[in-house]
């Protein structure tokens, strides 16, 4: 007990390309019995993703962890209870808002841990249609950006070659998951799991994070180990300790066996 309790790791999961093979969705077997014999060797496995929580909590149950860093570092679960879920800074969401209101873009705004979205107007789905993940639309035509209490996402219907048009584009990351829309969206993965180790009173340079694409470059921090899958991103990797294989390869039984945690 005393050895494992010096060689505890503390293990941070992204999910899409990572956990699971990006083609098909699914969790990778390999993957699933590996986070099984992380947790009998007394570590702590967690997800880290952007996902809000609601889109997290499934595949955690299935792939049979309890701790999550979600929302793109600003929830965290323990044990299976959120205990943290923090919006964006309200001024700076509201300031980018109505700076695409005003430029004629339609804006969808997740007011909620959900599937639900509020819109002033219609002109997001005019512009580009509905969204391909189920989402509930509701139209508040009377509504100000101002007077929503809290706002966790923003979904602004712009082309990538109208992008500069946004002078405040930056204030708050963002991701292009389809050609038609930017998502707003918290961008501090390497934030939410120092939270968590220091919520769980771990120690950071025993930190272990597995990603594949560039959401997940901002938990690549030199206190801790970083490892880049088989199948992710050149800048990924470059920045990474360890390639391990491609997901659906196994990479992640093969780099937890290379480092001897399993």
């Amino acid at each position: 007990n005393e050895v494992r309790k010096m060689n505890k790791k503390y293990f941070f999961f992204d999910i899409d390309g990572t956990l699971t093979n990006k083609l098909t969705g699914e969790l990778v077997p390999s993957a699933q019995k590996t986070i099984r014999q992380l947790q009998e060797n007394g570590h702590f496995v967690c997800i880290a993703t952007g996902r809000a929580y609601y889109k997290t909590k499934d595949f955690a149950k299935i792939s049979g962890i309890h701790h999550i860093v979600s929302n793109g570092g600003a929830a965290l679960t323990i044990d299976d209870h959120v205990i943290a879920n923090r919006p964006l800074d309200h001024k700076t969401a509201v300031a980018l808002c109505e700076e695409a209101e005003r430029k004629g873009y339609g804006v969808l705004i997740a007011t909620d841990d959900s599937i639900d979205v509020t819109m002033i107007n219609d002109n997001f789905i005019n512009q580009v249609g509905y969204r391909q993940e189920p989402t509930r639309y509701f139209l508040k035509q009377s509504l100000r950006y101002c007077d929503i209490p809290e706002i966790y996402k923003i979904y602004i219907a712009i082309s990538q070659d109208d992008e500069m048009n946004l002078k405040l584009k930056d204030s708050i990351g963002y991701i292009r998951f389809v050609d038609d829309y930017l998502t707003f969206q918290h961008d501090e993965k390497d934030r939410g799991i120092l939270n968590m180790i220091k919520t769980i009173h771990g120690k950071v340079e025993d930190v272990v994070v597995f990603g594949d694409d560039y959401n997940d470059l901002v938990m690549f921090r030199p206190e801790w180990t970083s490892i880049a899958m088989g199948n992710a991103c050149d800048a990924l990797k470059k920045k990474a300790d360890f390639v391990t294989k491609a997901s659906y390869d196994d990479g992640i039984e093969y780099a937890c066996r290379h480092y001897g945690w399993i």
